[in-house]
């Protein structure tokens, strides 16, 4: 998001090309510095050519002053030698003639380029925000219903949730949202070597409840052209702009997965009480030591914990010889809330789901946002190419 300052209620679509994203535009200098402390992370202000020249130079003072790193670019009708001068002394990063749209585009990536570095390694770690990955081997077990509710239970506490659907060939996270999303992760592709956080924003949905979400294709034959280099991309860009990722898997050992567990700071494991589930998670735990995840990483999480189909807890534990974070019930108010759209989380805050919900997200995922120590972790975390090519070759077999 970009803020302008002009009177002109066209000024936005005219300039939107140029910035290349959502321009929020103020007809004041106060109700611009007042988005302007609401919003942290923003770094681009345009004053725009009919806002009279004194004031436009107290904007950029007060935001030199308040906001360092944020650039000011200023539009004027015709430059003049002692105009510059005057908007220089007063903090203005350039002056460009209004109708000169491809100037324009080109000073704001040079302003934003400048900002980041501006910003340096203090606002880098408070960008830094954290990539939860739900899994499971095996279908069916409840990772969309994971994903979704605790995307929205943190979203719902004031965090700034992104969740990404990387079953991308038959993802469901829109239609269990009830969201109808005009893009999707397939126009990344296009991007991809040069995607940012306004490049991002473009393909997102916004849900009501607080949360965004990267959605699949809508054409499962779109999933093959997409690579896992822009899934790993889409991550790290994702991480500047939100506290939590999460992302929502497939039931399978693709590229795009492996490229999600690479850039991970937990994996959250999904079982269910039966055999086939019981099974692919110890083969999971053994490929995750393949891949060099650490053990502390992961957490075990049992759906369905209640029912009663001839297989207890205590006999999981026994065969993947780890313990169970957190134990789920059975509810059929789970698939009636997915049926409505509604995580239960939020729609049920008292049931014993939205609890058990609550507890994994509080007790697991919230605490890795304040753990400095997992992103170093991560970088000595890694496997041969051998080893990925074999997990590749036999990742689709269940």
């Amino acid at each position: 998001m970009t803020l302008l300052w002009d009177a002109d209620r066209g000024a936005a679509d005219r300039y939107n090309y140029a910035v290349g994203g959502d321009i929020n535009r103020h007809d004041s200098s106060v109700a611009l510095m007042r988005d302007l402390e609401d919003s942290p992370r923003e770094n681009l202000v345009i004053i725009g050519p009919d806002i009279d020249m004194q004031s436009a130079c107290d904007l950029s003072e007060a935001v030199r002053v308040h906001r360092a790193e944020v650039g000011v670019l200023l539009l004027r009708r015709r430059l003049d030698v002692s105009l510059l001068g005057q908007a220089l002394r007063a903090g203005v990063r350039e002056v460009l003639t209004a109708d000169d749209l491809t100037g324009l585009a080109d000073a704001v990536r040079r302003s934003r380029e400048l900002s980041q570095k501006m910003a340096g390694q203090h606002d880098q770690a408070v960008q830094d925000g954290k990539v939860i990955t739900v899994f499971s081997a095996k279908g069916g077990v409840g990772k969309t219903t994971f994903s979704t509710n605790l995307s929205a239970y943190l979203a719902s506490t004031g965090a700034r949730v992104l969740v990404v659907d990387l079953d991308l060939a038959f993802g469901d996270v829109g239609i269990s949202l009830q969201m109808l999303p005009q893009n999707s992760i397939i126009d990344l592709v296009q991007m991809a070597g040069h995607l940012d956080e306004q490049g991002l924003q473009q393909i997102v949905t916004h849900h009501e409840s607080g949360l965004d979400a990267a959605c699949a294709p809508a054409e499962p034959s779109d999933a093959d052209r997409i690579p896992g280099t822009i899934i790993a991309e889409l991550l790290k860009v994702a991480k500047r702009s939100y506290d939590f990722i999460v992302v929502d898997t497939p039931p399978a050992f693709t590229e795009h997965v492996l490229a999600a567990f690479d850039n991970s700071d937990l994996l959250v494991l999904i079982a269910t009480l039966d055999i086939p589930a019981v099974k692919n998670l110890r083969l999971t735990l053994d490929t995750l030591d393949l891949l060099g995840s650490p053990k502390e990483d992961r957490v075990v999480v049992l759906n369905r914990s209640d029912a009663k189909v001839g297989l207890r807890s205590e006999d999981v534990v026994a065969v993947i010889k780890q313990d169970i974070a957190v134990m789920v019930p059975n509810s059929q108010a789970v698939p009636a809330s997915v049926n409505r759209g509604v995580p239960i989380v939020l729609d049920e805050p008292k049931h014993p789901v939205s609890i058990a919900m609550r507890e994994l997200a509080d007790q697991f995922l919230r605490p890795v946002a304040g753990d400095a120590t997992r992103a170093e972790g991560r970088e000595r975390r890694g496997s041969d190419e051998s080893t990925r090519r074999r997990i590749l070759s036999w990742g689709g077999r269940r």
